[in-house]
């Protein structure tokens, strides 16, 4: 399975963003599916994950403005970023676990850029 990651770029302050994560097989035995980003100099962090059953985590920074969704018929997970800040500038990846091996996948990332 390969995971096709897009909708970063630059936006300014407060913007929004879309995400998405498109794999190129089912995504059903996927759990859970997740967003991490990666700021220069920084350490990978977690930034959103939902289980196959639509429970979903953030970490503090999201919450409240980030919403993370998965659409199974369609095979893609989705980050909705709203009111951006420029500590969000971070290379974004998808990560997708398999439930019965915990074997992941990641898509090959997307860059957010908030300029102040």
């Amino acid at each position: 399975v390969q995971l096709q990651a897009s909708g970063g770029g630059l936006v300014q302050a407060g913007g929004s963003l879309r995400l998405s994560c498109a794999a190129s097989g089912s995504i059903f035995s996927f759990n859970p599916m997740g967003w991490f980003r990666q700021a220069p100099g920084k350490q990978r962090e977690l930034v959103a994950a939902i289980t196959r059953g639509g429970i979903t985590n953030y970490t503090d920074s999201a919450k409240g403005r980030f919403t993370i969704s998965r659409d199974n018929t369609k095979n893609t997970v989705y980050l909705q970023m709203n009111n951006l800040k420029p500590e969000d500038t971070a290379v974004y990846y998808c990560r997708a676990r398999v439930a019965s091996s915990g074997f992941e996948y990641w898509g090959q990332g997307t860059e957010v850029t908030v300029s102040s």
